[in-house]
């Protein structure tokens, strides 16, 4: 597992591993990254499907009850076809954007 720490933001990755294992890794790992908005980038996982993206769910709204952003980033899955409790969108620089975007929200308290 790779983090990319950058100010309060860590980008996690991972390459050759399978996507339930990268999910047991990255929990395993939580308790040194849960201060900082996360970024998982997906990108080196092939076939990854909506079904997929619901193994991070439960990591998600924990994260997020903590008042930090969680962010899913593949292109393989639309972002209609998960839940809206989970964030994904296609670019890491859209996840960037959406973490500016969520920390101005959670400083004027709406």
């Amino acid at each position: 597992m790779i983090f990319d720490k950058m100010g309060n933001t860590t980008i996690v990755y991972q390459e050759n591993i399978s996507l339930r294992k990268f999910v047991e890794n990255l929990n395993k790992s939580y308790n040194e990254i849960k201060n900082d908005h996360l970024i998982i980038n997906l990108f080196s996982f092939s076939g990854i499907t909506s079904n997929d993206i619901l193994e991070f769910l439960q990591l998600s709204n924990k994260h997020r009850a903590a008042n930090k952003s969680f962010i899913l980033v593949t292109k393989k899955v639309e972002y209609d076809q998960v839940p809206d409790e989970i964030c994904l969108v296609p670019t890491v620089q859209e996840a960037k954007d959406i973490i500016e975007m969520e920390e101005i929200e959670r400083d004027l308290d709406l």
